[in-house]
């Protein structure tokens, strides 16, 4: 019997330190050469970063785009899923902003326990890519307090564990027999105004969320708003609620005012993930839109493809 195809570490526990860093590629057959060379090369990075700190709980999984896998790829079975991420706009939106979509071809998400690791390992990748690429965003995230993003709620409270965060994550035969153990990602960059966010009462900020501030308890469903974020980013398919596994992180810069969450959600089908921003953005029914929405504007949005480590290891470039 055949084995399996070894995962990326999509499925890991969240850190206190992250690195987002997004891509594209620049235009010509070397850039690619180049980037199909580096991909094959990451676990051979990811060990020499390891090693230097074996309980840093480092890892790091790489994205591909849909542009960049025709263009890295075209002799090779499209990801079932893989699409460029659609923005979620209209005449009639109810939300104060859209949901955006971005340039991208590359992501490489970065987590460890220490910071530092994950900085030499986005110094490695950069060593690689530089002269082939152009950065498209790269964040640096934090733990802020007990897992709380800039807003003061908890982030991830209903995030699937162990077994199954693996089987919310990946890609089953039945769903794609060409990449079984692979996943999907969708990645957001959203500023907040904090400013405005302060100067609304804890009340109207715990029923906006779905939850309270303080003790991170759920609100009872009688007592929670319609466009409460935990009611729109629900999802049930015959009676049975349909996960994803998010790794959220807070990041800022304090002297530019510029501060907010990477939203970063994985799933074996961003389907799931896209019909959550559609109830953000549009509302469940419509007009109801996620109020999280009249203080966080999202300035990125794309969605990529994560191949299992047995594919990028086997990449020839």
């Amino acid at each position: 019997m055949a084995q399996a195809p070894l995962p990326q570490a999509v499925a890991a526990l969240l850190t206190p330190a992250a690195v987002f860093l997004v891509l594209s590629i620049k235009p010509g057959k070397e850039a690619e050469k180049a980037v199909r060379a580096t991909l094959a090369n990451m676990s051979a990075l990811g060990r020499t970063v390891r090693f230097r700190n074996l309980h840093a709980e480092f890892t790091c999984v790489t994205g591909i785009s849909a542009p960049a896998w025709k263009r890295l790829f075209p002799d090779l079975p499209h990801p079932k899923h893989l699409h460029k991420l659609q923005p979620i706009d209209g005449p009639d939106l109810a939300a104060p902003c859209p949901c955006v979509s971005t340039p991208g071809d590359l992501l490489f998400h970065i987590r460890a326990d220490q910071p530092y690791m994950c900085m030499e390992m986005a110094m490695l990748i950069m060593d690689e890519l530089r002269p082939h690429v152009t950065t498209d965003d790269e964040t640096h995230g934090f733990k802020y307090f007990d897992d709380r993003d800039l807003l003061g709620f908890v982030d991830g409270t209903e995030n699937p564990e162990g077994p199954a965060a693996v089987e919310t994550v990946m890609v089953t035969a039945d769903e794609d027999p060409n990449y079984v153990n692979s996943s999907y990602v969708i990645v957001q960059k959203y500023l907040h105004n904090l400013e405005k966010w302060n100067s609304f009462s804890v009340e109207k900020q715990e029923g906006i969320i779905g939850r309270h501030k303080l003790s991170n308890v759920e609100l009872p469903d009688d007592k929670k708003p319609p466009y409460a974020h935990n009611v729109l980013n629900v999802i049930e398919k015959d009676g049975v609620q349909i996960n994803i596994l998010r790794d959220n992180m807070p990041f800022g810069f304090v002297g530019d005012n510029k501060l907010g969450t990477y939203y970063i959600a994985y799933a074996k089908n961003p389907a799931t993930t896209e019909e959550m921003l559609h109830n953000m953005f549009v509302g469940r029914p419509k007009g109801t839109y996620d109020h999280i929405l009249d203080v966080s504007t999202p300035i990125t949005g794309t969605l990529f493809f994560i191949p299992t480590q047995d594919f990028l290891d086997n990449v020839q470039s």
